[in-house]
């Protein structure tokens, strides 16, 4: 394997320009103008499960049809097949053991003994394919990729446990937006994607990425991002990683419940996981421009195939442009993105990658919240849906770049090592400005005032993590095992300013009905110190799934976490130097699971895992919480029908906690950050039923209801803020009679009545958001094979809503997008 440079001497951007260079031109013509026929070596990627799965998804990836008896093969378990391999051989790894072979047909292969000999009266072959029944496969994905399927769920995750299970094994609720989705409803950032998953709350206070629009599930606020499996760690600020963009992205798994062996620590709401592309085996390229509502423009890259002719060399560049204003007066954003991936095998065993990521998010006119909601004598105010409270001056900077190579192994068809390591950058630096300071007088407009400060930092993470997988036997059965460690180290440079209100600056508005964001102007604001950390994550995880009955499957695991954060804070005009050193050592979160195979394609399943998460909340003092601790169990009941394609779900979950962090409603901290108050005794009950897949050919469906209520030890809500009940629904329909095919689809997003207490210039008023319901639609249309062009309309019926309570920051309004893409 080849050392590259140190990655500090590196810039990113100009890393990335010339990875994009290199896969560009390194494109040989002639090997991607056609598909590499099925019987040259080409590369799959079978995750390990039945046999009887893995052949058939060997015959879809290869293009070959399979006869077999499903007698012979049943309760048989294969331990997956990656790296190139001709036909043949990859049919010979997956039997190697079981006393069978793939003998060649008429067109196709099926199953006959090993030691079969050629038969005198023919060929054996023939014979059996005579009394097989055949079983035609047409080209398909493996079961954890979701790009080029169509299809609205995936058919194996290993979020939850690390092992590589279909949905209907895996003991805890998962949701999957796959690729078709993203396309389909346009999804093109997280945020998107979080207001279309089941069981996920956007509580958006502000504009997009804000740290005052916190994500939710089951009561508690998402703080756990992964990509490629890999958690972001940053106790500072999780919410940079909401303008994460989803063009370099080929699905978003959503793990509902605790993540404690997933990720050590960790909040029992969600785990969000953004797997990004890979290079495909065959050439295919794509170009998409989008126009819209409010000046949106938008254009993609997508390039992608082999680059040499045996094709064990695969690269892959993604570049993504946007430009929009928006229904709120002065904000206008700008995004780019440029993703590139080498891949490469380096024997049938072997397989190394290496790529880049890198993204950009700026906004002018940028507001951490909306206009007051009351009026100084404590009736509601209601503004335009327009109406900004931000200044021009008022900016969000952010930039993300990830540098990262892995190597999979396969020592045998049951055991596999699969090693990854990153470095990420990120810069972030936000002036803030937002006119939600005050109340106003209701006929002068005066008595408004701007929040005003700024934040900025470079954070650096480096991650390493390493897995081996395999199977064994025990008591005449086969039993599944994960072990591996993780490494994550987290520097974080930050200059500090001064938040909120700064000498000699007035921030009061004259005027706020005449208000065109003019003045007052931006404040001086000096840096007048540092607040650096270094965060660290260490941990050591194991989970085995024994098989002690058919149908029966018990999973034990733990995760063994050392946590230190070191923060140093020096302020340069009191020359005051504060030093903290929060750490925990040999923390044990431990993991357990019972699945049982009821009926055919029915399981019902039982989890427990405790909950250990440190945390960075401050009181109104300061002082920080200490860490959050408790249970979480879930009971549930999992189906997997029509073949497969339509994955059902329905679950019922309690999470006990204490020193739960609650915000308090307009209250800082000393630095300028929100106060909180912590709650012991608090218990988390709900239930979430899903359903996604395809119900009938060209049918794709994605539906979900989740109910949660969150209550302190003395049977009060909390969270007020947050919807209980959601119901989402995503679904489109491929009319293959109508011209070439046209698709129609929509989605529904419906979720109950939310308040806030005790707002208003009094503290005594009640702010609420009543139950509403937005629907969008879509339209795609293939003019040929190659050109096709779909057209969204968000908010189809204009609904008018607000996104939480609190302030007066609206919903968007209706909107439309088309788009234009070309394949080749």
């Amino acid at each position: 394997m080849t050392v590259a440079p140190p990655v500090a001497a590196l810039r990113p951007t100009a890393v990335a320009v010339a990875l994009a260079l290199a896969v560009l031109t390194a494109l040989p013509s002639a090997s991607w103008a056609q598909a590499t026929p099925a019987s040259a070596v080409a590369r799959f990627d079978i995750p390990a499960g039945p046999l009887d799965q893995a052949l058939v998804r060997f015959a879809q990836q290869a293009g070959v049809s399979l006869s077999l008896d499903a007698s012979r093969v049943a309760g048989l378990h294969s331990g997956g097949l990656r790296g190139s391999h001709g036909v043949d051989d990859g049919f010979a790894l997956l039997l190697r053991g079981t006393g069978l072979r793939a003998a060649p047909a008429a067109g196709g292969y099926v199953l006959a003994p090993a030691t079969a000999a050629a038969n005198p009266a023919g060929d054996p072959a023939a014979t059996a394919a005579a009394t097989l029944a055949t079983v035609t496969v047409s080209a398909e994905a493996d079961g954890a990729t979701t790009e080029g399927t169509g299809a609205y769920t995936a058919r194996s995750t290993s979020l939850a446990t690390r092992l590589p299970l279909a949905p209907r094994e895996t003991p805890q609720s998962i949701s999957v937006i796959t690729r078709q989705r993203l396309d389909d409803q346009g999804l093109t950032q997280l945020t998107d994607v979080v207001q279309q998953t089941p069981g996920l709350t956007l509580a958006q206070a502000g504009n997009a990425g804000s740290d005052s629009s916190p994500i939710y599930a089951r009561g508690f606020q998402v703080d756990n991002y992964l990509v490629d499996g890999v958690r972001l760690v940053d106790s500072n600020y999780t919410d940079i990683f909401q303008t994460f963009d989803t063009a370099l992205v080929d699905r978003v798994e959503v793990l509902r419940g605790a993540s404690g062996l997933l990720n050590g620590i960790g909040s029992p709401g969600a785990a969000i996981n953004l797997v990004r592309k890979r290079p495909t085996a065959s050439f295919q390229a794509n170009v998409r421009g989008e126009l819209g509502s409010w000046s949106h423009r938008r254009g993609e890259l997508d390039v992608s195939g082999p680059l040499n002719a045996a094709g064990t060399l695969r690269g892959r560049l993604v570049a993504a442009k946007q430009d929009n204003a928006s229904y709120i007066d002065r904000l206008h954003e700008k995004k780019d993105v440029l993703y590139g991936v080498l891949e490469a095998d380096v024997g049938p065993d072997t397989l190394l990658h290496a790529g880049l990521s890198w993204q950009r998010f700026d906004a002018t006119g940028h507001a951490r919240g909306g206009l007051p909601a009351y009026f100084s004598d404590g009736s509601r105010a209601v503004w335009d849906v327009s109406a900004s409270a931000a200044p021009p001056w008022a900016t969000s900077h952010r930039e993300y770049s990830s540098l990262f190579g892995g190597v999979e192994h396969h020592f045998s068809p049951d055991w596999s090592l699969k090693a990854t390591v990153a470095r990420s950058f990120n810069a972030y630096d936000e002036v803030i400005g937002y006119a939600s300071n005050g109340n106003p007088d209701r006929l002068t407009g005066a008595g408004v005032g701007l929040w005003a400060g700024r934040w900025a930092a470079t954070p650096r993470q480096d991650a390493a993590d390493v897995q081996v997988n395999g199977r064994f036997n025990l008591l005449g059965r086969q039993h599944d095992l994960v072990f591996g460690a993780t490494a994550v180290r987290t520097a974080y440079f930050a200059p500090a300013y001064t938040n909120w209100r700064h000498a000699g600056w007035d921030p009061s508005i004259p005027n706020i009905y005449l208000w065109n964001g003019l003045s007052p102007l931006e404040p001086y604001n000096p840096q007048v110190g540092t607040d650096d950390s270094d965060e660290r994550l260490n941990s050591a995880y194991g989970t085995v799934r024994f098989k002690p009955l058919d149908g029966v499957a018990v999973l034990l695991g733990a995760r063994v976490t050392d946590w230190r954060r070191q923060q140093r804070s020096q302020s340069w005009i009191s020359t005051s130097l504060t030093t903290t050193d929060r750490r925990e050592r040999g923390v044990v979160t431990p993991y357990a699971a019972v699945t049982w195979d009821f009926a055919r394609d029915w399981t019902a399943y039982a989890s427990y895992t405790d909950i250990f998460k440190p945390q960075n909340y401050k009181t109104p003092t300061g002082d920080q919480i200490d860490p959050q601790t408790g249970a979480s169990r879930e009971f549930g009941i999992k189906g997997s029908v029509l073949d497969d394609r339509l994955n059902l779900s329905a679950a019922v979950f309690e999470s006990k906690q204490d020193n739960l962090a609650v915000s308090i409603p307009n209250t800082f901290a000393p630095d300028g950050s929100q106060a909180y108050r912590a709650v012991s005794g608090t218990r988390t009950r709900g239930f979430e039923m899903e359903a996604s897949g395809e119900l009938r050919p060209g049918w794709q469906l994605s539906a979900g209801f989740s109910r949660n209520m969150t209550r302190d030890r003395d049977g009060q809500r909390l969270l007020t803020h947050v919807a209980q009940n959601n119901f989402k629904l995503a679904t489109s329909w491929r009319m293959a009679g109508v011209g070439n095919g046209l698709t129609v689809g929509g989605a529904v997003r419906w979720q109950s009545g939310i308040y806030t207490d005790d707002l208003g210039p009094a503290r005594n008023q009640r702010f609420e958001q009543a139950a509403y319901a937005v629907v969008d639609l879509m339209l795609k249309y293939p003019f040929t094979p190659q050109l096709s062009a779909t057209l969204n309309v968000f908010n189809a019926f204009d609904k008018r809503y607000y996104n939480t309570t609190g302030n007066s920051y609206w919903g968007a309004p209706r909107q439309l997008r088309l788009g234009v893409e070309a394949r080749f």
